[in-house]
């Protein structure tokens, strides 16, 4: 035997899982006790328990079965689908103990077969004579959501292998014909016995051909051709991951309200309102959280609510060049500046403002802090990549790490977007909003045009597909 105490096969249903357990079954020294963690039966439908174990015991306490498998004789194991009991999937994929074994198929292929089953109503043939068929009709909306789902799946069993350093034992459908693969898998777990041959008692259901399955396999293949199923249109993201940033959050004076900032957006204007509320001043709303004091803070106001506010990522882009990189005030970053002018021939005058810095410089150096910008979210520079400038749906993810906003208001709307917010904790005398909420946008309405739009679309592509953001003018 090797290093595994029990082991278990990752697959889903029409993917063959039912014929490899037989074979593994077929070891003396293996046992498989079917679905174990589905959450309508135990093993497989009608029977009643599990090493002793019923489906009310095993609800209950599901980590109880898993003990009784690890430590019964020989080597168990179970199959587990991605919708089978999730309270011990943490448990077996950390434990080194537990060989993983993951077993594959077309997806095309599980998805048809599945129509079928379902049509027929018979999930297993060991009998040809007993064989229905059936034709099927392909629907796109539906295989779309059945793709997504395995392949999630298959991710995160991907994932928390990588993260773990373990390995595990693929199997692909075509392979469970292969007597030398499934005794590769026995040596695998641990087995030294070897199969000559298989068992055969399970029959392929539907061994034709997809055209003869599928009632519209014309469609279908438009259909699929459709599916970007190499992801090519996918963005890459290698910006780095933010944390929750629990220290920056404001929270109102009395009211059930926090506000969790999103720098270079409107946050002067949000903290005024949020103060006004309460009839306080912006320096008497609660700050400086911890996640101690933040999670004390939420106990003690049942009905709180928990916002952020975007802004347009034209308007936000050129609020954090201006504040940060033209700037030379108090909060500016000279450091980086430096490193712009250097290296990305940024021309900016030496002491802002001044007086002789024309919109056409200005409109040219917006730009080139956009090419920065680009190189610096994708991690290709050697400058951090400051909040100020970061994606805006990358901070909003890092909130949620701890805080998940409620509500995600927009800056072109703010006075009807307060009323929303402050009618969910039953205010309804509201301030005022400030008309303008941006500081810069007079300048940005000198340089703005088609190509500085589309610079900021080109670094900022996730923030207008996740937000929903149009043009800025």
């Amino acid at each position: 035997m090797g290093n595994f105490d029990y082991f278990v096969i990752f697959s889903e249903m029409r993917t063959g899982s039912n014929f490899l357990e037989t074979n593994l079954n077929a070891f003396d020294g293996l046992t498989c006790h079917g679905e174990a963690y589905n959450p309508y039966f135990i093993g497989y439908p009608n029977q009643a328990e599990i090493l002793g174990l019923t489906l009310e015991s095993r609800n209950a306490n599901p980590l109880n079965l898993l003990t009784k498998i690890r430590v019964a004789n020989g080597i168990n194991g179970f199959r587990y689908f991605n919708d089978h009991d999730p309270r011990v999937f943490d448990t077996v994929m950390g434990d080194r103990g537990c060989a993983k074994i993951i077993l594959t198929r077309n997806p095309v292929e599980s998805y048809v077969s599945w129509k079928i089953a379902n049509a027929t109503g018979q999930w297993k043939l060991t009998n040809l004579k007993r064989l229905r068929d059936d034709t099927v009709t392909f629907n796109a909306a539906e295989f779309y959501k059945h793709i997504t789902k395995l392949q999630a799946f298959q991710v995160r069993l991907l994932n928390t292998l990588q993260k773990a350093g373990q390995v595990a034992f693929y199997v692909d459908y075509e392979d469970l014909q292969d007597v030398d693969v499934i005794n590769g898998l026995a040596e695998f777990i641990g087995v030294d016995e070897r199969l000559k041959s298989l068992d055969t008692s399970l029959k392929k259901q539907n061994p034709s051909a997809l055209s003869d399955k599928v009632k519209n396999f014309g469609e279908m293949k438009v259909a699929l051709a459709q599916l970007d199923l190499f992801n090519l249109s996918r963005t890459p993201n290698f910006e780095p991951r933010r944390g929750p940033l629990v220290p920056s959050y404001f929270a109102a004076a009395s009211s059930p309200l926090m506000y969790l900032p999103i720098k270079s957006g409107p946050v002067a204007v949000v903290l005024a309102w949020l103060a006004e509320l309460d009839g306080v001043r912006p320096k008497d709303l609660l700050s400086n959280f911890t996640q101690k004091t933040l999670r004390h803070w939420k106990r003690q106001r049942p009905g709180h609510r928990c916002f952020t506010v975007v802004r347009h990522p034209v308007a936000r882009a050129h609020a954090a060049f201006c504040s940060k990189i033209l700037s030379t005030g108090e909060g500016s970053f000279p450091e980086i500046r430096a490193i712009l002018c250097n290296h990305f021939k940024l021309i900016v005058p030496a002491k802002y403002p001044d007086q002789a810095y024309t919109s056409t410089e200005h409109r040219a150096a917006f730009l080139v802090f956009l090419k920065f910008v680009k190189l610096n979210i994708a991690s290709q520079t050697v400058v951090r990549v400051d909040a100020h400038w970061s994606t805006q749906s990358q901070l909003v993810q890092g909130f949620a790490k701890f805080a998940s906003p409620d509500l995600i208001l927009r800056e072109d709307r703010l006075k009807e977007d307060f009323s929303i917010l402050a009618a969910q904790i039953g205010i309804t005398i509201i301030p005022q909003t400030e008309e303008a909420s941006d500081p810069y946008i007079a300048l940005l309405q000198k340089i703005y045009d088609d190509e500085v739009e589309a610079a900021v679309h080109d670094v900022y592509q996730r923030d207008y597909v996740t937000f929903g953001f149009g043009s800025y003018a």
